[in-house]
């Protein structure tokens, strides 16, 4: 299971599943940068920076706690004749592991940014005594 294994230590049972996503989250490979913000105690806000994407160019989906992000431009009708191309147009597959209880609010553009909204649920500690039993 690559660098990550917290899962194998003896006192984290069932954490395998989060392991895996770890390892696969460090993947990413660093484009497009992209910034995490806490707005306020339960709520975050992760920015990317999608300069020359359209909304439709992007995908943003929620599965099993991981939230991926990917982004690809449709080919321009008329090829273009560059100078210089500094502006990456690449396609691109960013993901994040959300923690159980957080939820996407939402997601805007604005000014070549892509923002996602997450707030965390705070749920109250639940303890409750095991009673022992005869088999």
């Amino acid at each position: 299971m690559g660098n990550s294994n917290f899962a194998n230590h003896p006192f984290l049972l069932g954490f395998e599943r989060l392991d895996r996503l770890m390892e696969r989250s460090a993947q990413n490979d660093g484009y497009p940068p992209y910034n995490i913000e806490q707005v306020s105690e339960n709520d975050f806000r992760i920015s990317l920076a999608v300069a020359g994407f359209a909304e439709s160019d992007l995908d943003i989906t929620l599965s099993n706690g991981e939230l991926m992000i990917k982004g690809a431009q449709v080919e321009a009708p008329t090829p273009r004749t560059y100078l210089h191309q500094g502006i990456a147009a690449r396609h691109f597959q960013r993901r994040f592991v959300l923690a159980e209880g957080v939820e996407v609010r939402h997601a805007y553009m604005e000014n070549g940014l892509l923002h996602i909204e997450l707030r965390r649920d705070v749920q109250q500690p639940v303890s409750h005594k095991i009673e022992i039993n005869r088999r």
